[in-house]
């Protein structure tokens, strides 16, 4: 049985490096105690392979094999352009 690929919608932090952009992931969490709502934010390292990435786009990206020491996630398209 094939697994499901994970999804994530994130915005682009950074684009200086060639082929690989950072990009931060919000989810929002109650706390258990006290019930508040917290932001909780991850970076990701994500495959670009055609470097249309720019600062401030909203992009999906995609769970994939490891491409380096810290890239496992892979820009689909680009939702929302900076």
């Amino acid at each position: 049985m094939r697994e499901r690929r994970k999804v994530l919608v994130g915005r682009v932090l950074s684009n200086r490096m060639e082929q690989t952009v950072v990009v931060q992931v919000e989810r929002q969490k109650r706390h258990k105690l006290y019930g508040k709502v917290i932001t909780m934010r991850t970076r990701f390292k994500a495959h670009d392979a055609e470097n249309k990435c720019q600062i401030g786009d909203l992009v999906k990206i995609v769970e994939s094999r490891p491409l380096s020491r810290e890239k496992r996630w892979t820009v689909t398209e680009v939702l929302e352009s900076a």
